[in-house]
């Protein structure tokens, strides 16, 4: 691919002359039968000159040992071997630095190599241009955003190889810290994302060799024991497995399956000695039973090699681990359990079939081939179906299969969600197509509520702007800004939409509030009294079903306040006009006439000497109410206080009642209860329903209906388009409370009522 004699051969030494020499061979080996000879000369002549022009100089300081040109070339091999990359993403490698140093431009590329190579080039530039945010890269979103701004996962995984490559060569490439510094971005970044991808030999790699070089010292204890007891470790896995296999023939006799061993990674075992000493490890070997079985008997199977070995061995109950019943979220289904082996040594033996093992090694890609099994959502779907195109690179045939397949699982990726970029440089996760405002209520909602406009990459833009992958945003605020009920069609996060119908909730709620004092202060102007029941008769007759909507109307100006006001005197006077109106009802005779004192109904009786209030439910014609002072209970003696507000009824030992006696004795009247006071019993109803403006009506109607029970006070309040009301009865018969709590209970917009005190 590149000839070392073209270029000066003082530039090499004879081993890196090798080395060249044994990739390009490789690389020219794979490329050959995909491209064509004058594509093949053009690529050999750019890298000549490009090595010639200083492209390939190193772009970090700390590498000093391998030249750059052998590390593209070595990636390239990488990508092939071990990934299975096709030519595309091989001569985007090798033209990486000419193209980005500008030797070469992306008409040069497109007329030699095709659309392909020039799109991966300039993916790659742009997540070069991401990975240069140092801010972001701390950010736990990182590895989803690189994932969604590549638009082609082959970027990602050259970006992996890459280093993969620097971590395998890090002694040679860096300096002590250096290496630190790799270690630590790839343990956070890289080796999560082939975790996801489900390159699992790459991953495990990958902490090991982050390990080495974080923790060397203890690395090198690992390391060491497992080399100390290789041989011994050896002949215990060799023995263990004949001995099972015997009982396994013997028992499984129409079942094909496979055992192995294995040692665990250094990485895991070092996470074991963080609880436990190497010695107390149960895994750090493992036995694995693969058996090849048709889906349908997977469980049945298992689950009878699990007996099959806890026969001969005794297992550790809290070392089972049932990942076939219940699978883990990346797919894994495997059955685990340890068990005491010979020489009372625990291991770990791990039961699977051949479906389960190819997706325990191969990753989500592999579970999502299955058909019929249950598969992960969303972005492991996504990178499940990426990895299976990628693998379908070696047949030149899929390659059309393999386009659409990247095709659909990006559209799937973009239906997801988008990363965008804070003023400060963090990122920010929103659902594909947020706007400027969805972005707002992320930040806080607070700014979301107060926001105008915007800026996207420095432009002015409006709240309605959409947002892409990459995006650096800002918003700008205003004090006088609120929230807008057609804010609801520009937002698509389902956190703004719940945040902006709660603001514009409050803020009718507050509308409400003002609306009510208005048409109160209305009603006072003219000099009307405020009467709640006829008020309530209006809103009906105009339609109304709750207070709160009358109110709501009449905050946007819906309502004639001037045609409801005269409404309202006339219902008022039509209520004074009834009273005064003596009843009708059928001829009597005079000598039949007998008058009988309505019961509970005794007017104030007032002479020269003495004025007595008779306290009952029927009263009418008088406005009294309890103190709050003492708060009389029926039974109690009391007096009565003429106020301007009607009377106030105190208990004859109110701590009050010498100062009103001394100061204002010719406001004293007698009062006393109606009733016989030794029978009855106050008790207290709550009852809660609908908000609708019938319902106190009919409850108190229910009370007063009810013969041996006396309706002594009630408050009433709405809230959330709920009634609240608190009733406080005589009661002088259970049954009869028995009764009205049940016709309560079945009234109309009645949720519930029970007594607050027996």
């Amino acid at each position: 691919m590149v000839s070392v004699a073209a270029v000066s051969p003082s530039m090499f030494s004879p081993s890196q002359e090798l080395q060249i020499y044994s990739s390009s061979r490789y690389l020219l080996g794979v490329l050959q039968p995909r491209l064509d000879r004058a594509c093949r000369l053009q690529v050999r002549d750019w890298l000549v000159e490009a090595v010639r022009a200083g492209s390939f100089s190193p772009e970090d300081e700390g590498l000093h040992s391998i030249p750059d040109l052998i590390v593209q070339l070595d990636v390239a091999c990488l990508i092939c071997r071990e990934l299975g990359l096709n030519a595309h993403s091989i001569l985007s490698v090798l033209l990486y630095r000419p193209f980005c140093s500008g030797l070469i431009t992306a008409s040069d590329v497109s007329a030699v190599c095709g659309e392909e190579v020039v799109r991966l080039l300039q993916l790659l530039m742009r997540t070069s241009e991401l990975y240069m945010r140092k801010e972001a890269i701390s950010s736990e979103n990182f590895h989803n955003l690189l994932i969604s701004m590549a638009e082609d996962m082959r970027v990602v995984l050259i970006i992996i190889a890459y280093r993969l490559y620097l971590l395998r060569h890090a002694s040679k490439i860096y300096t002590g810290e250096g290496r630190k510094a790799l270690a630590l971005e790839v343990s956070f970044l890289y080796a999560p994302i082939a975790h996801r991808l489900g390159l699992y030999k790459i991953k495990g790699e990958m902490e090991d060799l982050c390990l080495k070089y974080l923790q060397p010292k203890i690395y090198g204890f690992i390391t060491r024991k497992l080399r100390e007891t290789k041989d011994v470790r050896d002949a215990y896995i060799a023995e263990f497995i004949r001995i099972v296999r015997e009982s396994l023939e013997k028992n499984l006799q129409d079942v094909p399956f496979e055992m192995k061993g294995r040692v665990k990674s250094v990485s895991s075992i070092s996470n074991k000695l963080k609880k436990l000493p190497f010695e107390d490890i149960y895994d750090v070997f493992a036995i694995r039973i693969i058996v090849d079985v048709p889906l349908e008997r997977e469980r049945q199977v298992c689950w009878q090699i699990y007996s099959i070995v806890t026969d001969m061995y005794r297992p550790n109950p809290e070392r089972l681990k049932d990942w076939i019943s219940i699978p883990k979220s990346n797919g894994y289904e495997s059955l685990h359990t340890t068990v005491l082996g010979p020489e009372n040594r625990w291991v770990e033996v791990q039961i699977r079939t051949k479906r389960m093992d190819v997706v325990a090694e191969r990753g989500v890609a592999a579970h999502w081939r299955y058909k019929g099994i249950r598969s992960e959502h969303g972005l492991d779907d996504f990178l499940a179906s990426v990895r299976e195109a990628l693998e379908a690179v070696r047949d030149t045939s899929q390659e059309d299969e393999k386009r659409q397949t990247l095709e659909s699982s990006l559209l799937t990726l973009k239906a997801r969600e988008i990363y965008v970029f804070t003023p400060k440089g963090e990122i920010m996760k929103l659902p594909q197509g947020a706007t400027l405002l969805d972005f707002a209520f992320t930040i806080h909602s607070r700014v979301g509520a107060r926001a105008i406009s915007g800026k996207v990459n420095g432009k002015n833009v409006s709240l309605r702007h959409q947002l892409k992958n990459g995006d650096n945003v800002e918003i700008l605020t205003s004090p006088q800004q609120s929230p807008k009920p057609g804010w609801l069609s520009i937002v698509v996060s389902p956190k703004a939409k719940a945040k902006i119908r709660q603001l514009l909730r409050a803020e009718e709620e507050a509308g409400i509030g003002v609306a009510k004092e208005m048409i109160q202060r209305r009603i006072k102007n003219r000099k009307l009294p405020f009467d709640e029941a006829a008020f309530i008769r209006i809103t009906l007759r105009k339609g109304y079903k709750t207070l709160s909507d009358f109110y709501r109307d009449l905050t946007h100006s819906k309502v004639d306040v001037q045609e409801f006001l005269n409404l309202y005197e006339q219902e008022l006077h039509a209520c004074s006009a009834q009273e005064v109106q003596p009843a009708v009802g059928a001829s009597r005779s005079a000598e039949s006439l007998v008058y009988n004192e309505p019961e509970g109904e005794s007017p104030v009786v007032s002479s020269s000497t003495s004025e007595v209030l008779i306290l009952d439910r029927g009263l009418s014609g008088v406005a009294y109410s309890l103190a709050q002072c003492c708060q009389p209970v029926y039974g109690d003696e009391v007096f009565g206080l003429v106020t301007s507000r009607g009377i106030k009824v105190h208990r004859t030992n109110c701590p009050n009642a010498p100062d009103m006696f001394a100061h204002s004795p010719h406001k004293i009247i007698g009062a006393r209860w109606n009733g016989d006071e030794g029978h009855a019993q106050v008790m207290s109803l709550e009852v809660v329903g609908r908000d609708e403006l019938a319902i106190a009506t009919n409850i108190t109607s229910l009370i007063r209906k009810e013969e041996g029970i006396k309706l002594r006070s009630y408050a009433i309040h709405s809230e959330d388009g709920l009634f609240h009301g608190a009733f406080v009865l005589y009661v002088e018969r259970r049954e009869a409370l028995t009764l009205l709590l049940k016709k309560i209970r079945g009234a109309s917009g009645v949720k519930y009522a029970e007594l607050l005190n027996h």
